[in-house]
């Protein structure tokens, strides 16, 4: 008896992983499929984001498909900032730690803010964005 109380937590955990490894996988899969339509995509937990021509959709990942979707013209950006926090920093100097990123100012729209999980990725998309 004391053995089976023993590794019932071992087991709940070990279900809880799967469940956890099986939903991130269902979640990668449903990106593969929206991703295609985009020159360049990236996936993380916080954030899809796509670039065709010039052209930006950003949206949250399920496993079902991406959700809240967004889509937008690079011709209506006037300004794009990189954020750790809510300061603005410099690409030259980027901090080691902070939650990154991209503000994205219109001209006649609210202002979006595409969360990144890594600054140097969120510095790349900007440089990308950029140079486009």
């Amino acid at each position: 008896m004391e053995r089976g109380l023993f590794w019932l937590p071992l087991l709940i955990a070990f279900i809880w992983l799967a469940w956890s490894g099986w939903n991130e996988y269902q979640k990668l899969e449903a990106y593969k499929v929206w991703a295609e339509n985009f020159d360049n995509a990236k996936f993380d937990i916080y954030a899809v984001l796509g670039k065709k021509g010039r052209e930006l959709t950003w949206g949250k990942p399920t496993r079902k498909g991406m959700v809240e979707l967004d889509s937008f013209s690079l011709d209506d950006v006037e300004e794009i900032n990189l954020l750790v926090g809510d300061e603005a920093v410099d690409l030259d100097n980027l901090p080691h730690k902070g939650k990154p990123f991209l503000e994205l100012t219109f001209h006649d729209k609210p202002t979006v803010k595409i969360p990144f999980t890594d600054i140097p990725l969120a510095a790349k998309w900007l440089n990308y964005i950029y140079n486009a």
